[in-house]
């Protein structure tokens, strides 16, 4: 069954109601699985979305089908999760499909890529789109099943040491960030890491790294960046709505009943919206209390935006030259976008730019 069925007949409370939950659960098998996370506990959030699956699901079927979760690094490190989940270690994984970019550039396609789509409209090029057709193509070639199970909303573009006023000041620098966005910004200078959530801090803690990128505002005050690094830029360019992506082993996924298939498939439906919902709310006070504390927001300027622009056109290029699958992808979410970049500009881009310019002349 689709995820758009889901949320068309009323996600997981519409399953609970056509299944007579008691009565259901007492003729269901008692199935425990095992979920590793990319993320630390401690990022409530994030790692919180796949913590509720497992709760709404465990209630769903009256404990009978439970998924027992792992952080990052308690069966395997944070940029493992593919790996367990393909190989049978676990069955199932809550992560980025970007971290995995270097097996293949296309798994970027299931999370985000630079000036890529927002959040809404990944949710339209995944549901009624070719988002889900061709990465589930891709997927299957690994062994496993892959599932929205989170957005986090278009992310803040990370902190830096120094500040950031030309392309020239990108030179050089020794930068945490994930999957595509890495190979555009070496074109410009820049030295990318490949560094899990929960180790970030150390790394810009101790220098080993001049900058950083993670999520937002409510996840980077958690971890504590505003303590290392005083200057903090927006927009993310390379994660305008990055999803965060449930994994399923093909043959676990095979082995459920159809009936776990439906409540599995509806609570992750369900954390989807819940995370963008959680991160929207809480972003605006953890943005202000940052800014209080010392933080210098700055955006990056048109200069540096249109270099990166033009070094992410360059990578797709070159990577589609000799990766047919990933061209495949991208031109399609392309078209997608394009058409969806058309639309938004006439209606939520107005009223957003209206909202705010009547927000700073005090009339609202």
């Amino acid at each position: 069954m689709q995820r758009r069925d889901f949320i068309k007949h009323g996600g997981l409370a519409g399953v609970l109601a056509a299944g007579a939950a008691p009565a259901f659960a007492q003729s269901q098998p008692e199935i425990k699985w095992r979920l590793t996370s990319s993320f630390p506990k401690s990022l409530d959030t994030i790692y919180g979305a796949a913590d509720q699956v497992a709760k709404r699901v465990a209630a769903a079927t009256d404990n009978k089908f439970q998924i027992q979760m792992f952080a990052a690094g308690e069966i395997v490190p944070g940029l493992q999760v593919l790996d367990a989940v393909q190989n049978g270690t676990v069955e199932m994984g809550h992560t980025v499909s970007y971290y995995y970019f270097g097996k293949d550039p296309s798994f970027a396609f299931d999370a985000a890529v630079p000036f890529g789509l927002s959040p809404r409209q990944m949710n339209a090029w995944m549901n009624e789109g070719n988002g889900t057709k061709l990465t589930r193509e891709f997927f299957a070639k690994y062994g496993v099943v892959n599932f929205p199970c989170g957005n986090t909303g278009a992310q803040m573009g990370g902190w830096y040491r120094k500040e950031i006023k030309t392309v020239a000041d990108l030179k050089g620098l020794k930068m945490r960030i994930g999957g595509f966005a890495g190979q555009v910004l070496t074109k410009l200078g820049v030295v990318p890491q490949q560094i899990a959530g929960g180790e970030i801090y150390p790394a810009l803690e101790k220098g080993t790294i001049d900058a950083a990128e993670w999520v937002g505002p409510y996840d980077d005050e958690k971890l504590g960046f505003n303590k290392v690094a005083k200057f903090y830029y927006y927009p993310g360019w390379w994660e305008g709505g990055p999803q965060v992506s449930a994994y399923v082993g093909q043959k676990a996924w095979a082995s459920l009943p159809k009936s776990y298939q439906a409540i599995l498939e509806a609570a992750m439906a369900e954390a989807h919206g819940d995370m963008t919902a959680k991160y929207d709310a809480r972003n605006p006070t953890a943005l202000k209390r940052l800014v209080a504390t010392g933080t210098q927001l700055k955006p990056f300027n048109k200069v540096i935006l249109d270099a990166c622009y033009k070094a992410s056109l360059e990578v797709y290029e070159e990577t589609g030259a000799k990766n047919p699958t990933f061209k495949k992808m991208y031109e399609d979410m392309v078209k997608f976008r394009d058409e969806q970049v058309l639309w938004f500009s006439v209606s939520d881009r107005f009223f957003d730019n209206y909202m705010a310019t009547v927000k700073r002349g005090g009339a609202a």
